[in-house]
């Protein structure tokens, strides 16, 4: 049951790239959101909404699928800067994946809008309805997407390192694998 692993699991694999689909979707349909307060684009709120409801399900699951599947191992050659650098980014990022819907959902609430996943499917407040707090989670989550979206890029300059300077493996440990 120790063995180590080449390879994620091929559930980890779906969700990982599911959700870095997802995510960049989400980035850029809050970039157009920010970018325009026009009645045209609320259709993308309506997006939204229930795709970072998706995301933080999504997040749960994979969080499951993580602490019960075996992990590849980083290289053992890596220097421990970048091993420290990898966990530590990738704390972050499950940080940001769940605090960020959590975030807008409580925002959403603070303004006193419902939550709606669709046209009957409302979920409940999980804040009373308040304008300064509203302002506040408001801000807090513009400023954590840009934190998502810097740690994203980030993520992704490391896969490609790993992929064309180390050659080692690791973008190749999420990409495909038989176990």
């Amino acid at each position: 049951m120790n063995t180590p692993t080449e390879h994620f699991a091929p559930l980890a694999r779906l969700l990982h790239w599911l959700m870095a689909l997802m995510i960049i979707a989400m980035l850029f349909i809050g970039a157009g959101m920010v970018a325009s307060v026009s009645e045209r684009h609320e259709w993308l709120i309506h997006l939204h909404k229930p795709l970072g409801i998706a995301i933080l399900l999504l997040v749960v699951i994979r969080l499951l699928v993580r602490f019960s599947t075996r992990q590849p191992s980083l290289p053992a050659n890596l220097p421990g800067w970048q091993v420290l650098a990898a966990k530590a980014s990738h704390v972050l990022l499950y940080a940001l994946m769940l605090s960020l819907p959590l975030l807008g959902w409580a925002m959403i609430s603070a303004a006193g809008d419902p939550v709606m996943l669709g046209s009957s499917l409302q979920l409940p407040s999980i804040l009373p309805a308040n304008a300064q707090v509203f302002a506040v989670l408001r801000k807090a989550h513009g400023y954590l997407a840009y934190l998502l979206f810097l740690t994203v890029l980030l993520h992704l300059a490391a896969a490609l390192f790993h992929a064309w300077i180390r050659r080692d493996g690791v973008l190749q440990s999420m990409l495909r694998g038989r176990d």
